[in-house]
């Protein structure tokens, strides 16, 4: 896929300001819903955005851009949930717990997500790789890391590197829904329901806040 494809990413994004460029985003987004794939074309999402494929070059400079913009989009929503939740007066482990939950029904509200980010960081170019990293690892990891140490100063967590945290919490997410197309030929589990996503949610919290919660 990334071989087909123009490299050259444009770092600014105009979903949030242009109608045309709104819709092109909606439309590949449900389309990567509906195939669980984001194997879509250019064709296809002109077709359900009605709007004309070449337009996507204007907006977006090529594909790439057009999934980066997609993948920015989605990201910048929990980023303003994350900085939300850290301002709440509550318990850092409350605030944990919510985190949590929020972080896996984001992926399982954005099924695409994570496949997008794997093709983003490793099959497109480095300019892309280092856009998805201050707009989603970044922050993300700055949050985890404010977050630690608002329990451990207060007595809450164990002493717990940011780093592996993140790696934890991620990868637990992501093999659920990028590893899980294996594990359903291995095993022969479905797809992730919302039952699954809230059964993973109770293990995910009790693991979690069972290794690290005082």
């Amino acid at each position: 896929m990334g071989s087909q494809l123009n490299t050259s990413v444009p770092t600014r994004f105009p979903a949030a300001k242009n109608a045309t460029a709104e819709k092109l985003l909606m439309a590949a987004s449900a389309l990567m819903i509906e195939r669980s794939s984001i194997e879509v074309s250019l064709s296809d999402i002109a077709q359900k955005s009605g709007v004309n494929a070449a337009l996507v070059k204007y907006h977006f400079g090529n594909k790439d851009g057009l999934l980066l913009a997609l993948l920015a989009r989605d990201a910048a929503t929990e980023v303003s949930n994350l900085e939300y939740l850290l301002a709440q007066p509550i318990t850092p482990t409350a605030k944990l717990r919510l985190h949590i939950a929020g972080i896996i029904r984001a992926y399982h509200r954005f099924p695409y997500m994570n496949r997008l980010i794997h093709y983003l960081l490793h099959e497109t170019s480095t300019e892309a790789a280092d856009e998805v990293s201050q707009f989603f690892v970044a922050p993300l990891l700055g949050f985890h890391r404010r977050l630690l140490a608002e329990g451990i100063s207060c007595g809450e967590f164990r002493n717990i590197d940011p780093v592996l945290f993140y790696t934890s919490l991620i990868g637990a997410c992501d093999h659920l829904f990028f590893g899980r197309h294996a594990m359903s030929r291995a095993t022969g589990v479905g797809p992730v329901t919302d039952e699954v996503c809230r059964e993973y949610i109770q293990h995910m919290e009790a693991l979690i806040c069972g290794g690290m919660v005082k």
